[in-house]
C-alpha cells in the first residue's frame, strides 16, 4: 500500500525522454481540476526533449539527468533517486521514459510509480509495440496502465483500453489510435492514485479496497 499522503494536495514528478504527449495529458487534467494534484518537477535523460518545452510553458520546473554522463545505470538511478526525493513526490509518472532501470530505483518507488505502454500487457513488453502487434495479426492492441517493478514492463496491471486492429492499418496509423486511448486512461489512474483509491501491496493492486485482475481493469468508453 502507498504511504500515506505528505502533503495535502499529493505530488507528482513525471520522467519523459521525448515529446511529452501524455505529460500534457496529465497537466491538462489538472489544469482541468480532474486531478487535484500537482506537477512539482519534469525531469527528462535528453537534454532536446520536447516535452520540457511543454513544461516550461505551464510553469513547471524542469531538470535534465542525462543517462550519458553517468558510467553505469547504478550511478544514473542514484542520481535520479537524489533528484526525484528531492521534492517529497507522492506519485512518480513516467512517461515516454526510454531507459531500464535498475531494481535499486524500482524497490525505492514500489507502489508509487506508474508506467503507460503502448500495448495489452502482457503481450509486447518492451518496443516497437504497434510492428510487432501487425506481425503477429492480433485483432485487439491498446494500452495498459501498470505499477513499475524491476521486470521490464512486467508489473501490476491497473487499468487497459483495447484498441481494434484495422486491416488497412501501418505501425503508424495504429500508434496514433492507441495513443488516443494512452491520453484518457493514464489520467484517469493517476486521478485514482491521487484519490488514494488505487493501491499496490506486494503483487496486489487494490481498488477502493478490493483486489483487480491480473490484467487490470477494463476502460469503457
Amino acid at each position: 500500500m502507498h504511504q500515506q499522503t505528505l502533503h495535502q494536495v499529493p505530488r507528482i514528478v513525471v520522467l519523459i525522454s521525448g515529446g511529452g504527449s501524455n505529460l500534457q495529458a496529465l497537466m491538462d487534467a489538472i489544469a482541468q481540476g480532474v486531478i487535484d494534484a500537482t506537477i512539482e518537477l519534469v525531469i527528462s535523460n535528453t537534454p532536446d526533449a520536447k516535452g520540457l518545452l511543454r513544461a516550461s510553458k505551464a510553469g513547471i520546473p524542469t531538470q535534465v539527468v542525462n543517462h550519458l554522463e553517468y558510467s553505469s545505470r547504478e550511478a544514473f538511478d542514484r542520481e535520479l533517486i537524489h533528484v526525484i526525493d528531492d521534492k517529497q513526490p507522492e506519485l512518480v509518472v513516467l512517461a515516454g521514459f526510454m531507459r531500464i532501470f535498475t531494481p535499486q530505483l524500482t524497490d525505492h518507488y514500489h507502489g508509487r510509480m506508474l508506467n503507460i505502454h503502448p500495448s495489452l500487457l502482457p503481450l509486447f513488453k518492451g518496443t516497437n509495440t504497434h510492428e510487432r502487434a501487425l506481425e503477429a495479426e492480433v485483432d485487439q492492441h491498446g494500452a495498459s496502465v501498470h505499477f513499475v517493478t524491476s521486470e521490464l514492463d512486467g508489473g501490476p496491471i491497473v487499468l487497459q483500453s483495447l484498441v481494434p486492429v484495422l486491416g488497412e492499418d501501418s505501425p503508424a496509423t495504429l500508434a496514433a489510435r492507441v495513443l488516443v486511448h494512452e491520453h484518457i486512461i493514464y489520467p484517469i489512474a493517476i486521478k485514482w492514485f491521487c484519490e488514494g483509491r488505487l493501491n499496490l501491496s506486494h503483487d496486489q493492486v487494490t481498488m477502493d479496497g478490493q483486489p483487480l485482475p491480473a490484467q487490470g481493469l477494463a476502460f469503457q468508453s
